[in-house]
């Protein structure tokens, strides 16, 4: 059995969200890829308060494609420093939990996409 997890995402833009997303389950690297269109986040940057619209991701997959996964990201996301975080699903419906399993297999996947 897998270590199954959920990563967490925030894009610059819906367009980058779905191009990322679409790549990252085509090439069966996530199970599943949901985009939340539009959040906005109030941080602390360059010393200075900002305020941004962004696209939330939530993708689910299993440990050992995190790395993967993050360098996707990374060479096709438009922020210097993206958030990219996991947090490892304890339970839930083994059906579901086969379902991302299966969704990611370890024999899948191609080369990191470039920008």
């Amino acid at each position: 059995m897998s270590e199954y997890i959920e990563i967490h995402w925030t894009a610059g833009s819906i367009d980058e969200a779905r191009k990322v997303c679409r790549y990252l389950v085509q090439e069966r690297l996530v199970a599943c890829a949901q985009i939340i269109p539009w959040i906005e986040s109030i941080f602390m940057w360059d010393n200075r308060l900002d305020t941004v619209q962004e696209s939330k991701v939530v993708l689910k997959s299993v440990l050992p494609k995190f790395d993967r996964i993050k360098d996707v990201i990374v060479k096709n996301c438009s922020y210097d420093l993206p958030e990219i975080i996991y947090t490892k699903i304890d339970g839930g419906s083994a059906d579901f939990l086969k379902w991302i399993e299966e969704g990611t297999p370890e024999s899948f996947a191609s080369e990191i996409i470039e920008s």
